[in-house]
């Protein structure tokens, strides 16, 4: 890892935006999710949130590019339980539809924890979730067509979230606590480590500031007499 790696990486971290998300209704395509994970990563979000009926949903590398190992996926089975999630954990959920009460998508405060809720390609957002959004929002359009692709309409959308943040100073100052912090710091500077760990479902070893391992805390990870050099030999990492 070099100095200046190391340098993007925390300057990084340090303008993650934690509370604001993008919540994705009815996803039967994990590229649609992966697309709109891909915006949400660069405007400095960390998970995203899917309601699907579908056991399991990730991030297909191709639309996602670089984002799989930054953004967590959190699955959620009916849009009740998850729009009622959200909003306990304090987000205004800020719903992309044309219909009568819609705002234009500018006039919203994205300083607030925001949770933007876009549907999928073809049915859009159901009438449940209209319902219990807190505001619905639609994008000005002056010719024929009447809608944006998902993808499209989420980027608008966390584009000028984007730009609200950051004339209100909200990327100027670190908002992940100091776990989150080094966990994510640990597992961008060693990847390799980092899984094992998590194949193994052991806590991540310490680091320092410049994130080298502290060796002498990692008996339990080498399962030997504590010398990681060899251990790191013997896993080829």
């Amino acid at each position: 890892m070099t100095p200046e790696r190391l340098a993007i990486i925390k300057a990084s971290l340090d303008r993650r935006q934690t509370d604001l998300t993008v919540v994705m209704e009815n996803v039967r395509k994990p590229h649609n999710l992966a697309a709109v994970a891909r915006t949400l990563e660069a405007v400095g979000g960390l998970e995203i949130h899917a309601i699907t009926a579908l056991t399991s949903i990730r991030l297909t590398q191709m639309s996602a590019g670089g984002t799989k190992k930054w953004m967590k996926v959190t699955k959620h089975p009916s849009t009740d339980q998850g729009l009622k999630f959200l909003k306990q954990q304090g987000y205004q959920i800020i719903a992309t539809s044309l219909c009568e009460n819609s705002k234009d998508y500018r006039e919203i405060d994205y300083t607030r924890p925001t949770a933007i809720l876009v549907g999928e390609e073809l049915e859009g957002i159901s009438e449940q979730a209209k319902q219990m959004a807190d505001e619905n929002i639609s994008i000005p359009m002056v010719g024929m067509v009447q809608s944006l692709n998902v993808s499209v309409a989420s980027a608008l959308v966390l584009y000028q979230a984007y730009h609200q943040r950051m004339t209100a100073g909200s990327y100027d100052n670190r908002s992940l606590d100091d776990e989150d912090y080094k966990k994510l710091l640990f597992e961008a500077c060693h990847p390799k480590i980092a899984n094992c760990c998590q194949q193994k479902r052991i806590p991540y070893p310490a680091i320092d500031e410049d994130a080298n391992i502290l060796e002498p805390l990692l008996g339990t990870l080498a399962n030997s007499d504590g010398n990681f050099s060899e251990w790191m030999k013997k896993n080829d990492i």
